[in-house]
């Protein structure tokens, strides 16, 4: 059934009289409503303060959801940031090594005949090669995309992937012959081909929520990083013989980031990220670091993540 409208007013009346939230400053509280949407903060931001019964704990106010809401705001920032040193790195190193071997012609990255073609994917890549196409043609939102095709007649693929999604970025990966997986894996240490596609495959997931302002720090998909070192040596619990957190959620993605960046970006993004952490778990006396490490996917003891070899 559709909900009936609320105004300002009577979304808050709500909240304090059926919900049992606090809110001390009700202009506050409407000013940031008209700013979020009762919607993106009440409906986005509420789990981790409420009993199962739907009612809030006791003494949660209004300003802890504000405060968790952004809170994931600059999770979102601080992710794309270091995922976005990932794309561009992925996108330089993919158009270096299979123009390496198939030349700059636009033809190259455009014929199927340059990908590992099976019966299962050729469907697959045949899509691929069409959203490729679209991307280079005219006319373009990109001026360097539509200088080389009006000057050269040519894209080259070291033009085309600035304006390719990550997530052709890693479909490209994907479907590229071994010889040119692997001369591109190797820049990546401990990582096989096949890993380095899972990492990139759940990072452009990532990056997607990131640069759409949905919800980040409760990040879940269906997709799985590979099973690491770091893993076993975190001690992360198993059930099923399965790793139950860094898998498929937000720690997922920082398990990523430490074998895509370097050791001193990680460093730098970790800092970064535990700042925000403390900052948010003061702002809400009534979240304990427990709490919110399991809505986010992390082991109590994450940090240590960068004390232990890759």
């Amino acid at each position: 059934m559709t909900k009936s409208f609320l105004t300002y007013k009577e979304q808050l009346c709500k909240l304090v009289n059926e919900k049992q939230l606090s809110v001390p400053n009700q202009e506050y509280a409407i000013e940031i409503l008209e700013q979020l949407s009762y919607y993106s903060l009440i409906g986005g931001y509420k789990d981790l303060f409420k009993h199962s019964s739907g009612k809030y704990k006791y003494g949660v106010t209004f300003d802890e959801l504000v405060a968790l809401y952004y809170f994931d705001e600059e999770l979102r920032t601080l992710f794309l940031k270091y995922i976005l040193h990932v794309e561009r790195h992925m996108k330089s190193i993919i158009s270096y090594y299979f123009c390496e071997k198939y030349g700059y012609d636009q033809n190259a990255y455009l014929n199927t005949s340059n990908y590992t073609l099976t019966n299962k994917n050729s469907m697959d890549i045949n899509k691929l090669i069409y959203s490729l196409q679209k991307t280079i043609s005219l006319p373009s939102h990109y001026a360097y995309i539509t200088h080389h095709s009006r000057k050269y007649g040519n894209v080259p693929l070291w033009v085309a992937v600035n304006a390719m999604t990550f997530g052709q970025v890693s479909k490209l990966y994907q479907y590229m012959t071994n010889d040119v997986q692997y001369k591109i894996s190797r820049k990546f240490p401990h990582m096989t081909e096949r890993q380095l596609h899972q990492f990139i495959t759940v990072i452009a997931r990532c990056r997607n929520v990131c640069a759409h302002g949905e919800r980040l720090y409760s990040f879940h998909i269906r997709e799985t990083i590979p099973d690491t070192i770091l893993h076993r040596k975190l001690c992360i619990s198993q059930k099923n013989g399965q790793y139950s957190s860094g898998k498929q959620d937000l720690f997922s993605i920082v398990i990523a980031l430490r074998y895509l960046i370097s050791n001193s970006e990680f460093q730098t993004f970790k800092a970064s990220l535990t700042k925000n952490i403390n900052h948010v778990l003061k702002c809400c006396p009534h979240l304990t670091e427990a709490q919110l490490y399991r809505g986010m996917g992390f082991p109590m003891n994450w940090k240590a993540i960068t004390k232990f070899r890759k």
